[in-house]
């Protein structure tokens, strides 16, 4: 481990180093913003830093902490940055948008990151974002497009674009996200990282307007399962300002560890009940499942058409109708300072009707139970997480898979479209290569199953062996 940089060290050995004084939380904040300092410019993940002697300050308070056996978090030490969709105290949250290019530092910390802080993370910075969590690829007009640090040609994904590819290219150990599309897995897929979407409520969101939706949620990214378990147990747990909040103690996620093939059954989708897969993709999955089978798996085939029916036309209604709750006073006074999508969201949510907003939460209902059922026969679900590879970075959206070309941004993104409906907790996790572009699988549990979900996705992990793998042009 010792010859390895340190900005490739895993966040738990981290976190256990600064605690045991074999390393200086001080050291990691150096390698890290030195990290930084080489890869984000042709990346473009950090959008905003703190002064690099505020970072190192901190730092050096963490080591006094440990010096005088003071009761420590268990991400004490460890630096991470937040999506610039959430407020961090002394720096700007501009949504990725030219609405918000000027706004003034943010007085308070966002619910998350206040949680984060007081688990011990030490807070340096943002990351990159599309304008309003818009889609699964990242590129705005206030910074641009985050590259893949696979290959600097390729989006890096989206919506929590900038923290994969900060992942990805050694820049921090953890980093937060958020999902309602695929915002949380997208970017892992594409990066050869770990993102979990975890069950509504388990990390509690101070969000305006609606407090009780089960679409959005925050979540955490890291290089594997294990480091996204340490996370989850540094952001999650209850908050009386969040009533969806679950009212368990978050601790016993950093106590994860990697189940056996033996005990684990997989259901298997090629395609979520229909999506387009693309050849390279469904090949790559192919490959990883005959690995899992001679490992021991048990995998057995699993018919989604019905679990699924109408989620897609669910997703839309709920989806289109939280842009117009949350951007309508946007789209109101600056309608011309907006992404045409974005503004075409907010006029369709606008336009949705109560019949089919109630249409959709009900189809949501039933989509929810009938998943809940599938795991009488299996412990997870899996699926391609998406349908290609990363695409150019100078595409907006991919237009076509196959033989379906596709008209709006969101189309493309229905293999974790279908899943949010859900409302299950699902992990995207490295699923190989194609060429030198990462593929990932998508990992879907138990209803408030993080744990066993984290436990088996460990265990997968272990077998195909493709988490801790690096950009070697980086």
């Amino acid at each position: 481990m010792t010859e390895t940089p340190l900005h490739w060290w895993t966040a738990r050995a981290l976190a256990d180093g600064i605690r045991s004084r074999e390393i200086s939380a001080e050291e990691v904040m150096r390698a890290h913003l030195d990290r930084i300092e080489e890869t984000n410019p042709a990346i473009n993940a950090i959008v905003a830093l703190i002064p690099a002697s505020e970072a190192i300050g901190a730092a050096r308070e963490a080591d006094r902490a440990v010096g005088r056996g003071d009761e420590v978090g268990v991400l004490h030490g460890l630096p991470t940055a937040v999506k610039d969709l959430l407020d961090v105290e002394g720096l700007p949250t501009t949504h990725g948008s030219a609405v918000h290019a000027d706004a003034a530092p943010a007085k308070a910390d966002a619910m998350a990151v206040a949680r984060m802080r007081r688990n011990g993370a030490l807070i340096i910075g943002k990351t990159n974002t599309p304008e309003g969590g818009l889609g699964t690829l990242t590129f705005n007009p206030v910074h641009g497009v985050c590259r893949n640090p696979w290959d600097p040609s390729r989006h890096a994904g989206g919506s929590s674009g900038g923290a994969g590819a900060a992942l990805a290219a050694g820049m921090l150990p953890i980093a937060d996200g958020s999902d309602s599309g695929g915002s949380l897995r997208y970017p892992a897929a594409f990066c050869n990282v770990v993102g979990m979407r975890p069950t509504p409520g388990r990390v509690a969101s101070g969000r305006l307007g609606n407090g009780w939706t089960a679409h959005g949620v925050l979540g955490p990214m890291a290089r594997t399962s294990d480091d996204v378990a340490l996370l989850l147990a540094g952001m999650a747990g209850p908050d009386p300002m969040a009533p969806m909040s679950i009212a368990e103690d978050p601790a016993r996620f950093a106590e994860v560890t990697a189940d056996g093939p033996a005990r684990v059954r997989l259901g298997w989708s090629p395609d979520a009940a229909g999506v387009p897969i693309a050849p390279d993709v469904a090949a790559v999955m192919r490959e990883a499942r005959g690995t899992l089978e001679s490992a021991g798996y048990e995998i057995v085939d699993l018919d989604l058409a019905h679990a699924l029916a109408d989620a897609e036309r669910a997703w839309e209604t709920i989806e289109m109708f939280n842009f117009y709750a949350s951007y309508r006073e946007e789209a109101a006074a600056h309608p011309d300072r907006l992404r045409p999508d974005l503004l075409r969201n907010i006029r369709q949510g606008e336009k949705v009707t109560a019949a089919e907003l109630a249409d959709a939460l009900a189809i949501r209902t039933e989509v929810y139970r009938r998943t809940e059922r599938l795991f009488d026969a299996v412990d997870a679900i899996v699926t391609p997480a998406t349908p290609v590879v990363a695409p150019p970075a100078e595409d907006e959206w991919v237009r076509v898979v196959g033989d379906v070309e596709y008209d709006r941004y969101f189309r493309w993104q229905m293999l974790a479209n279908r899943i949010t409906v859900t409302a299950h907790p699902v992990v995207v996790t490295p699923a190989g290569f194609s060429g030198a572009l990462p593929v990932g699988m998508q990992v879907v549990g138990r209803n408030r199953g993080e744990f066993d979900l984290l436990s088996h996705t460990a265990g997968i992990e272990r077998v195909l062996g493709f988490v801790g793998k690096h950009p070697e042009r980086l």
